[in-house]
């Protein structure tokens, strides 16, 4: 049985609750309100594509493909 690999969003939440960041810090230098941050959080919504960009730049992270042979 092969293990499952994290979603793009779990592997956010796992950023954001690691940074060492306040959300209202994220806030401030993101725009990304604090309630928003939450509801993601909980996993009672889920973010705009814009605002994961926002986000992963904020925590200095970028998407990487690991399938051979795609750019």
């Amino acid at each position: 049985m092969s293990k499952r690999k994290p979603r793009v969003s779990e592997q956010l939440k796992r950023a954001i609750g690691t940074c060492g960041c306040s959300r209202y810090r994220i806030w401030k230098e993101t725009g990304v309100s604090q309630a928003a941050l939450s509801r993601f959080m909980s996993g009672e919504r889920s973010l705009t594509l814009d605002t994961v960009d926002i986000l992963a730049d904020f925590l200095g992270l970028e998407l990487v493909s690991k399938r051979k042979g795609r750019t």
